[in-house]
């Protein structure tokens, strides 16, 4: 099995992680990172010697920050780094493809400034699999209620791409560059299976079209 694809047993028990409120990982999914901050330019500089590998999981705002800083989802999402470019006054351009969800187990010692975890995949091991089709309702339900969103919220779509997208590549897409709010991206990521996903997130496109969008988080961005 490549790095790309790797088996359940070759994911690390041990990986640094990127606390970061509205950032959402999927497994098949790609985002983009702009890397400033210090701490986490130590913490791509190691990923990159180390398998490439780290986890995207969200700052929990109803747990009380600890030593190491906010209390985290116990879900994310681990990563590969597949794109890698530096860019002027020392930051680094990175892409994520997302790997599999893991559940933390507990957080182990930081290094570098950076937080680390012990993670877990059981549960997780379909993430490793080839999507599949994942609408358990009719593709123009979706669109329809994407349009109503995009509208809604002032969004220009590039409607034949979206055309073009295969469902579960689609469903990827749109769960992660929608802006939902924390909570609902955090929804998204733990939907049971692609077709769950799939009726998360037709859900908040009605639910934010109707209501106008999700007010900005107060969080901190990328760094």
């Amino acid at each position: 099995m490549t790095a790309l694809h790797p088996r359940l047993e070759e994911l690390p028990d041990e990986f640094p992680v990127f606390p970061l409120a509205g950032a959402l990982l999927l497994p098949g999914g790609r985002l983009p990172l702009n890397i400033f901050e210090p701490r986490y330019l130590a913490m791509v500089e190691d990923a990159l010697g180390a398998g490439r590998m780290l986890g995207m999981v969200q700052p929990d705002r109803r747990l009380a920050r600890g030593d190491n800083g906010p209390g985290l989802y116990r879900i994310g999402c681990l990563g590969r780094i597949s794109a890698f470019e530096e860019s002027g006054g020392g930051r680094y351009l990175i892409t994520l493809s997302g790997v599999a969800r893991f559940t933390i187990v507990e957080e182990v010692e930081m290094r570098r400034g950076y937080r680390r975890v012990r993670g877990a995949f059981s549960g997780f091991a379909a993430d490793l699999q080839e999507p599949q089709a994942c609408l358990p309702y009719e593709r123009g339900i979706l669109v329809a209620a994407l349009r109503r969103y995009f509208s809604k919220t002032g969004v220009e779509a590039n409607w034949d791409t979206i055309a073009e997208m295969p469902d579960a590549a689609l469903v990827v897409s749109l769960a992660m560059a929608c802006p939902f709010d924390a909570e609902e991206k955090q929804a998204l990521l733990e939907a049971r299976d692609e077709a769950e996903r799939a009726r998360v997130l037709l859900a908040l496109l009605e639910i934010n079209a109707f209501e106008g969008g999700s007010d900005d988080e107060d969080e901190p961005k990328a760094s």
